[in-house]
């Protein structure tokens, strides 16, 4: 047998070692040339404000009248508000207030959603938005173009279009404009006024937003209108829901007064977001 000294022994292990390391070889978990793939970024907003402190105390007497005949101490109460409960005040936090008074009650409510996306390749804005989305859909405005109506804040069926021609609103078929005296200006005077209040998609609001009027009445009781307003500024989703309840049967809330200030204080909600 052939005798290898030892120091000769030791240097041909090194050589080997080396020949077969080398420091430009692929990791044994990754395939070469495979692309590097890199987490959609996050949202915007990392935390929510106080719910029950979002809405200025000026703003509440505002939305809900009936609190200020009460004495001060039961005022406080109402303008408090009952916070939601939630599992989660990082990710959904919302706001009640109740007023009573002799001619209606009012009810007002704001939420507000932080969207998180746990895939990595959808960004929270996009996850948002896909939320955003089905939430419009479910208020039927899904396909409706910016300033357009599904529905009627009565919640009667609106006329068709035959009912009034195409390109010529507030006049007749010819495209003549009656005269100002005629009952079919007045008529469609009023059909232009309704088309306003209904439900529909929001300019200037956040990234997105719609505004949905729906009128109820359950048996012999009362009528009552909720307006809400929906908005999505980046990863959050922001609802204002405002109700009146007439006291008499006969009286219905109206529409253009709710549909002001729960727009009114959307706005101001987004504004706040925003600061």
């Amino acid at each position: 047998m052939a005798y290898v000294p030892g120091v000769a022994l030791l240097a041909a292990l090194v050589v080997g070692c080396s020949a077969g390391s080398g420091a430009d070889d692929p990791p044994a978990d990754r395939e070469p040339g495979s692309p590097t793939v890199s987490a959609a970024p996050p949202g915007k907003y990392r935390t929510l404000p106080e719910s029950c402190r979002a809405v200025p105390r000026s703003t509440l007497k505002d939305l809900l009248p009936g609190a200020a005949e009460l004495p001060e101490e039961q005022q406080d109460k109402v303008y408090e508000g009952t916070a939601s409960v939630t599992f989660d005040t990082d990710r959904k936090v919302g706001c009640r207030w109740k007023s009573e008074a002799p001619d209606a009650s009012r009810n007002l409510s704001i939420d507000f959603e932080r969207v998180v996306s746990y895939d990595p390749a959808v960004s929270d804005d996009d996850r948002a938005r896909e939320l955003y989305a089905k939430k419009e859909g479910a208020a039927g405005l899904s396909a409706a173009p910016s300033g357009s109506a599904t529905g009627s804040p009565s919640g009667t069926p609106t006329g068709s279009p035959s009912d009034s021609p195409t390109g010529s609103p507030g006049g007749s078929a010819s495209g003549t404009p009656p005269t100002p005296s005629s009952p079919s200006a007045d008529a469609d005077a009023d059909a232009d006024a309704d088309e306003d209040l209904r439900p529909r998609v929001l300019d200037s609001l956040g990234d997105a937003a719609f505004l949905d009027d729906a009128l109820t009445r359950a048996g012999s009781t009362a009528q009552h209108r909720t307006v809400s307003v929906v908005f999505r500024t980046s990863n959050v989703i922001v609802t204002v829901q405002y109700t009146e309840q007439s006291a008499l049967i006969t009286e219905v809330p109206d529409s253009k007064e709710l549909q002001e200030k729960a727009q009114a204080l959307a706005r101001k909600l987004a504004q706040t977001l925003s600061e």
